[in-house]
């Protein structure tokens, strides 16, 4: 445990990159991949599981979380910490994808974003100065800066408006925030897919000086080889001291990928809305159980697995919670999703230390292209 707020860079293999955040509530180990608990919950799971698969922080979302039960209310009963039951780091988006991608009627100048709820229209305004306050009342330990997230593809004229736009208000969040013992605030590059915007974008926000950097705007429709490419344009850009996080990020080949180019930390809803669709993450790669060849598979997902859900059950049952609507049906896979992506996330950290991750990252691709195993 420490009182500040501090990254350390353990070991490095080509660009990837073996570290760890430390801060008072607990240590992050990087790469890591934060399970995203959007309002105040990681779907279909126990936090206590969440914790016990490995995952040393969660997500939480401020636009959600503002909307309901409303980020005064999650104060007054402790923060989202205690409100959850989760005593470990905790970070929050700023709100400003959600504002954009699912609000109504928003509108949006230098001052802030107004827009309706989706949940029952009523009217708010998200300036970075609120952005920053309700983080601050959900008491979360790694804050994003409000920006203005460009869905792709766009007109650059428009991209390069919304990225300084962005930077101006990350200035704004940087003085919200102000001195935080323990806690940062990261800002966020913008660029969508100009790489001479997102060169622009990191080298500003590098002046700043902040305890972290995200990259945005990415995983958002554009083709994977678009998203890397503006990862080699950013991440050199980045200082080497300091956490990258790649919001929004992803599959696992994603990962894989990003891992290659310096990135440190990850988010997505992939695994747990996967598993309450039917689908399994597995090292034979994606597992539909809605298809009808499992229904009298009496093998598990995995027998090499730790999960229990992917150990124990067989493809049979999950196959028929699944076409029955049944709850445990997404309980489970969702379990078995997250012990993936953790084990996935241990195997590239112990790579890195052991300079074998081009070697480890072939291997597990090559699982992923035999695919799962021949019908019974």
């Amino acid at each position: 445990m420490t009182d500040s707020f501090t990254f350390r860079l353990l070991a490095t293999d080509g660009k990837a990159r073996r570290g760890v955040v430390s801060m008072p509530r607990g240590q992050v180990r990087t790469p890591a991949f934060m399970p995203v608990g959007t309002a105040g919950t990681v779907k279909a799971m126990y936090l206590d599981q969440v914790r016990d698969l490995g995952s040393d922080i969660i997500l939480g979302n401020t636009y959600h979380l503002m909307l309901r039960p409303g980020a005064e209310r999650v104060a007054r009963l402790g923060g989202l910490h205690e409100f959850a039951r989760w005593p470990y780091p905790i970070l929050t988006d700023s709100g400003g994808f959600q504002v954009m991608s699912l609000s109504q009627l928003r509108k949006l100048t230098e001052t802030g974003v107004t827009f309706r709820s989706h949940i029952d229209g009523q009217r708010f305004e998200m300036t970075p100065e609120r952005s920053i306050e309700i983080q601050g009342l959900l008491d979360s330990d790694i804050q994003m800066q409000l920006d203005e997230c460009v869905a792709l593809p766009a007109k650059p004229n428009e991209i390069e408006r919304a990225m300084e736009l962005s930077l101006r208000w990350a200035e704004r969040c940087k003085t919200a925030f102000g001195e935080q013992p323990g806690k940062a605030m990261f800002g966020i590059v913008q660029g969508g897919d100009v790489a001479a915007l997102r060169v622009r974008s990191a080298q500003a926000l590098k002046a700043m000086d902040l305890k972290g950097y995200s990259i945005g705007g990415l995983a958002v429709g554009e083709p994977q080889a678009v998203m890397l490419d503006m990862l080699d344009a950013t991440c050199p850009e980045l200082p080497e001291e300091k956490p990258r996080y790649l919001m929004g990020v992803g599959t696992p080949d994603d990962i894989l990928k990003s891992v290659a180019r310096g990135v440190d930390m990850f988010d997505c809803v992939m695994p747990t809305r996967a598993g309450r669709h039917g689908l399994a993450y597995t090292r034979r790669g994606k597992i539909n159980l809605k298809n009808a060849r499992h229904a009298d598979d009496p093998r598990p997902l995995d027998e090499e697995s730790d999960c229990p859900a992917a150990r124990d059950y067989s493809r049979a049952y999950l196959h028929h919670l699944v076409k029955s609507g049944e709850a445990l049906g997404a309980m489970l896979l969702t379990w078995n999703n997250l012990s993936y992506y953790q084990k996935l996330m241990h195997d590239i950290r112990d790579a890195i230390e052991a300079r074998a991750f081009v070697e480890r990252s072939a291997e597990i691709s090559e699982g992923w292209a035999r695919g799962d195993l021949p019908a019974v």
